[in-house]
C-alpha cells in the first residue's frame, strides 16, 4: 500500500507524536481496511489493533451517515486502563491511539488530529502518485516527415 520510504516517515511521525505525549503508549498507522502502514506499539499486536480499526471505522462510518453528522472524524474509546482513540488520516488511512488513564484528553486530540493531518497528506501523497498512469516508454521509430507536394500547373 505505502512504499518502504513513506512508511518510515510515517514510522517517524508517531515516534515524534509518542516522545511529544508522554502517555501515549502506543500509536499505529493503518489503511482504512485494515492493513498496517507503520506502528509503535511495544507489546500489542498491530495487525490485530489495526483490524480491528478498521472495524470500528465501518461501525463509525454507518453511525454518522445515518446520524446525518457528515464525515467520519474521530473516534474515542475508554476502557478501565486507559483510552484508545482513532482520527481520520486522509481520505484511506487512520491513525490509532492507545493511551494511559490520566492522560489529558484535550492534549490527546489535539496532537492525534494534527498527527492525523500529516499522516494522511504522506498516504495520500503515495496514493496519488501511485494512481496516476505511467507514461508509455519512448520507442525511437523514425518518422518520415511528409511529403511536400506542390499542386499540378495545368
Amino acid at each position: 500500500m505505502v512504499p518502504e520510504a513513506e512508511a518510515q516517515d510515517v514510522l517517524d511521525e508517531l515516534q515524534r507524536l509518542r516522545a511529544r505525549v508522554p502517555l501515549l503508549t502506543g500509536a499505529l498507522a493503518a489503511s482504512t481496511d485494515g492493513l498496517v502502514v507503520a506502528h509503535d506499539t511495544p507489546g500489542i499486536e498491530a495487525e490485530g489493533v489495526a483490524a480491528l480499526t478498521a472495524a470500528a471505522l465501518g461501525v463509525s462510518i454507518r453511525m454518522t451517515d445515518a446520524t446525518g453528522r457528515g464525515g467520519f472524524r474521530e473516534l474515542l474509546i475508554r476502557g478501565g486502563s486507559g483510552y484508545i482513540a482513532t482520527y481520520a488520516a486522509g481520505s484511506s488511512a487512520v491513525l490509532t491511539l492507545l493511551a494511559e488513564d490520566r492522560i489529558n484528553v484535550g492534549r490527546l486530540h489535539l496532537e492525534g488530529r494534527r498527527a492525523g493531518a500529516r499522516i494522511g497528506e504522506m498516504v495520500d501523497a503515495t496514493q496519488d502518485s501511485a494512481d496516476r498512469p505511467v507514461p508509455a516508454p519512448r520507442t525511437q521509430q523514425s518518422r518520415a516527415l511528409p511529403r511536400r507536394t506542390t499542386p499540378d500547373a495545368t
